[in-house]
């Protein structure tokens, strides 16, 4: 999959530090760089403030945690599961997440920025709020997720499940849905505006508009 707008990605270090969850608890001001976690697990912890840099994070479990006002930038998380977990009013900058379980999520209120995420599972996450820019989801599950009110900015969906999502209050203007699919979603006509849809699609909006459409 090519983005068609440039994405930055990563950048780690060849060589990196093997690290523990008790590497970041120990720390008065919670940070961690240059390091790799691998078959860790957390559950229901509180981090506020975390910062993470130059690290990946590989078959890692952390749910139903708290990291709110995460500072992340140059990670890769790959088959890792954060589901119910908060990065509400974090700062998401050259970001991978690959394969990982992202169930409940909460991002609202959060800066994304030249972020991927790859076959992803995302139902009922929250993006409230939520800033986006040149961020990337493909072939993922978008199913029942919360756009309220986002600024979504050189966003791409790339063959993903958005049923039931709802975008109240979000402009789609320059967002590309062709290849998305869906059965419902919560959204206003306004919100249409500048948004590319294939014609199956277009026929369902046509009744959000007021339209009848004759075959």
């Amino acid at each position: 999959m090519t983005a068609i707008f440039k994405i930055d990605r990563p950048k780690i270090p060849q060589v990196l530090k093997e690290a523990i969850f008790q590497d970041i608890d120990d720390t008065e001001d919670p940070f961690l760089s240059g390091s790799k976690l691998e078959n860790e697990e957390m559950d229901s912890g509180n981090i506020n403030r975390l910062l993470l840099s130059k690290v990946v994070f590989r078959n890692v479990k952390i749910t139903n945690s708290l990291f709110e006002r995460i500072d992340l930038t140059d990670a890769v998380f790959e088959n890792c599961d954060l589901s119910n977990t908060s990065f509400a009013e974090g700062n998401l900058n050259r970001v991978v997440f690959k394969e990982c379980k992202l169930m409940g999520m909460n991002f609202s209120e959060a800066y994304v920025s030249h972020t991927v995420f790859e076959e992803c599972m995302f139902s009922m996450a929250d993006f409230t709020d939520a800033r986006l820019k040149q961020v990337v989801f493909n072939h993922s599950s978008l199913r029942n997720t919360n756009w309220f009110d986002c600024t979504l900015n050189k966003v791409e969906l790339d063959s993903c499940d958005l049923n039931g999502a709802d975008f109240t209050r979000t402009v789609l203007k320059g967002i590309d849905i062709s290849t998305c699919t869906f059965d419902q979603l919560n959204i206003g006509a306004g919100s249409l505006d500048g948004c590319a849809v294939s014609p199956e699609q277009a026929i369902g909006f046509a009744a959000l508009l007021g339209l009848t459409v004759k075959r």
